[in-house]
């Protein structure tokens, strides 16, 4: 799968979501899915020491991995993980969580998500 072709690599360096705002969050590729109504959309995050996502969901399944770093994932209903590099995670459709990077350095994570077609990739809780 590959990145829209008539999407300019600008346009494409931050995905349109509510993250965006507090961590940097980059785009990799977005595509249509076998799956009717749904996009597959990949995402490198980074999240610096200390700073947390804010609780948010995503209109689809979050199938996460750990790059570097080490996040502490709270996730509604679920007991709160700690992942360090090389660790996989898989958040269910529009399920509430909270992502803290606990340091040393940066914390990346390369998340595809597989979500309804015109929906924002995330949207924060309130």
């Amino acid at each position: 799968m590959t990145s829209h072709p008539a999407e300019p690599a600008a346009a494409r360096a931050r995905p349109a979501d509510e993250l965006a705002s507090s961590l940097k969050r980059t785009e990799v590729q977005h595509s249509s899915s076998s799956i009717p109504g749904r996009d597959i959309v990949q995402v490198l995050t980074e999240i610096p020491v200390g700073v947390e996502s804010g609780w948010h969901f995503h209109p689809g399944e979050e199938v996460g991995y750990i790059m570097s770093g080490t996040v502490q994932m709270q996730i509604r209903g679920q007991d709160t993980l700690i992942l360090d590099a090389g660790d996989g995670f898989l958040i269910p459709p529009r399920t509430p969580h909270n992502a803290l990077d606990l340091g040393p350095g940066t914390g990346r994570m390369l998340s595809t998500y597989i979500v309804e077609v015109g929906e924002p990739v995330a949207t924060l809780v309130t």
